[in-house]
């Protein structure tokens, strides 16, 4: 793109800033028309459920006009529908050890049905402190899950990728191939569409296995059963379909027990699942930014020049120090024919004996022989640039956008170069 052109560049704006504020916009108009929609489908049927009730309401006061004082009637409606809301009536107690312990889940989860909640001051003031730890164990026990299944995933892709190439004989007949192989092993990482894809029918095969189990024992449809299953593994839990509430189940410890193991494996996957779409989402605003011409300033900047590079006086971990003053100099517009200068006259560094020896370099650098080597070889192979040690250090020591947290795990693990 010519220099000058896209609205980032004239914003100011870098690709991550415009990446950042580009997916803003395009979840604004995703909520938008989600908003439409959601109303379109349920406005109606809400209008029909208020008119049912004072339909019902009013049929209950004119059947017992004058024998009920309508201010009590709407008392024993309100406590009604407080005692039926907590569980009070006809349902199991919500604070035994059972209905603790699936409360603290719903907390430390973030899933929160609500239908379990403290009543106290001094209940209210722990969930507070709870909820802060519980919550974030639970996000580095959802992390550190998403880092072992994509790389449990990655290694299957793999290994499975390796067993097509020996088939079509790949790198058969060479005496080096073994090398070559494992080099191309190295750089190969899978899709993202295939580990979204294996990852979408792990939620899958746990979420309908669940809803055999739901049906019977909570007697809901099997559609109601994959609908909770979503709206519980991805911790959204609305609260209008909750299971172990009623008072009595067959064989009630197990099914407990299997209900725990269901949701903390269902919303292990589908947090995972999130994570890798989150990567196809990303791919799908590079390829919105570059439709719609957006040109960013870190993609249009041109390497400076040598002499820019000499005028900063920037630091280079192998030039000796009386090098870097020389060259300092010559940035300056000061004499650059000593015999002490490292550049000729067209700029290019000379094969002098100032020039800093290999055990310098090794020295300064610290780095062995046989790892520069194969550094030297990989780059060779890949045509780039060689980036030393300390250097390379540096830079994953440094904060990048998208370089921590769960969108660095599986950028790192599949195949994502837009990342």
């Amino acid at each position: 793109m010519t220099r000058g052109k896209g609205c980032c560049r004239v914003l100011h704006l870098h690709e991550d800033n415009t990446r950042f504020l580009l997916l803003g916009v395009v979840m604004l108009i995703y909520m938008a028309a989600g908003a439409w929609l959601f109303q379109w489908l349920e406005h109606q049927n809400e209008t029909d459920d208020r008119k049912r009730y004072w339909e019902i309401y009013r049929w209950f006061m004119e059947k017992y006009n004058g024998t009920v004082d309508p201010a009590d009637v709407e008392v024993l409606l309100w406590e009604y529908g407080n005692a039926s809301a907590s569980g009070i009536i006809q349902k199991r107690p919500r604070w035994d050890y059972p209905g603790a312990f699936y409360f603290v889940g719903t907390v430390v989860s973030t899933i929160g049905f609500g239908m379990t909640t403290p009543k106290t001051l001094a209940g209210r003031i722990v969930v507070v402190f709870y909820g802060f730890f519980g919550c974030s164990g639970a996000i580095l026990f959802f992390n550190l899950f998403l880092e072992r299944i994509i790389t449990f995933l990655a290694y299957i892709l793999r290994m499975l990728h390796e067993r097509e190439l020996r088939k079509k004989g790949f790198f058969e007949g060479r005496r080096d191939s073994q090398q070559s192989f494992d080099y191309n092993l190295d750089e190969w990482k899978p899709s993202v569409y295939w580990v979204m894809l294996y990852l979408f029918l792990a939620t899958i095969i746990i979420a309908t296995s669940a809803s055999f189990l739901y049906s019977p024992m909570e007697g809901w449809t099997f559609l109601d059963c994959l609908y909770f299953c979503f709206v519980t593994f991805s911790t959204i839990g609305f609260g209008d379909l909750v299971t172990s509430q009623e008072p009595h189940y067959p064989h009630m410890e197990l099914y407990r027990v299997a209900n725990f193991a269901f949701i903390v494996c269902g919303s292990c996957c589908i947090y995972s699942l999130f994570n890798v779409t989150s990567i196809v989402i990303k791919q799908f605003l590079n390829w919105l930014m570059k439709t719609l011409d957006f040109s960013c300033s870190c993609r249009s900047r041109k390497p400076p020049s040598r002499p820019q590079l000499l005028a900063r006086g920037r630091r280079n971990a192998i030039t000796p120090y009386h090098l870097r003053n020389q060259a300092r100099n010559m940035g300056k517009g000061a004499d650059t024919s000593d015999n002490d200068s490292t550049y000729d006259s067209d700029g290019e560094r000379r094969n002098s004996g100032e020039m800093i020896s290999m055990a310098d370099l090794l020295r300064a650098n610290k780095v062995s022989l046989a790892v520069m080597q194969k550094e030297l070889h990989e780059s060779a192979q890949r045509g780039q640039a060689i980036i030393l040690p300390s250097r390379l250090a540096a830079q994953e020591n440094s904060f990048k956008p998208g370089a921590v947290g769960p969108l660095a795990i599986v950028s790192k693990k599949l195949g994502d170069d837009d990342t």
